[in-house]
């Protein structure tokens, strides 16, 4: 008999038969064929290949499932509410240290990509701010229509909010 994907064969003590498991879209779709109620294994083997052709067909109509993974767009446990921008610092060739916002992205899984944007140059908030447009427009071109964040004011706002408590926690 032909191999076809996603159809196996079983034979334990009490079943005989062809298993059919299809995977899409974090769902599993399966079913067994026994010989017994297929008149055999070649009538289990064609009623498992014809199902699972039925099968392929369905699924491919059925609506593109958004990832599993889950997008996370603010933390206010970080230090600045944002995920993906730091505040941190870099040295240049001469190893001078200089202030900057990092942001970071995954393009694809196991792919990171990130700059940076200079407090020096830009001033604090803008730096800020062009870190968080930065990434919200990667984002937005890794994941579409399903990364939604505020603007980046209300990112500021928010960064500020958390400056103020952690100034709070230091004065007391």
């Amino acid at each position: 008999m032909p191999r076809i994907k996603g159809v196996v064969r079983i034979d334990s003590e009490s079943t005989h038969g062809w298993q059919v498991r299809v995977y899409r879209y974090g769902n599993t779709y399966s079913r067994l064929f026994s010989d017994k109620k297929f008149g055999g294994r070649e009538g289990a083997f064609e009623a498992a290949k014809e199902y699972r052709t039925e099968l392929a067909e369905e699924i491919a109509a059925l609506p593109e499932a958004a990832p599993r993974r889950r997008l996370i767009a603010s933390n206010t446990e970080s230090k600045n509410g944002v995920v993906g921008v730091s505040r941190t610092h870099k040295r240049d060739r001469r190893g001078v240290q200089h202030e900057v916002y990092t942001v970071s992205w995954n393009p694809e899984p196991g792919v990171a990509r990130g700059t940076s944007f200079s407090i020096k140059r830009y001033g604090e908030d803008e730096a800020f701010r062009l870190a968080c447009t930065l990434r919200w427009t990667k984002m937005k071109e890794i994941y579409g229509h399903r990364y939604h964040v505020e603007s980046p004011d209300v990112l500021l706002a928010r960064k500020e909010a958390v400056d103020e408590r952690a100034e709070a926690r230091r004065a007391k």
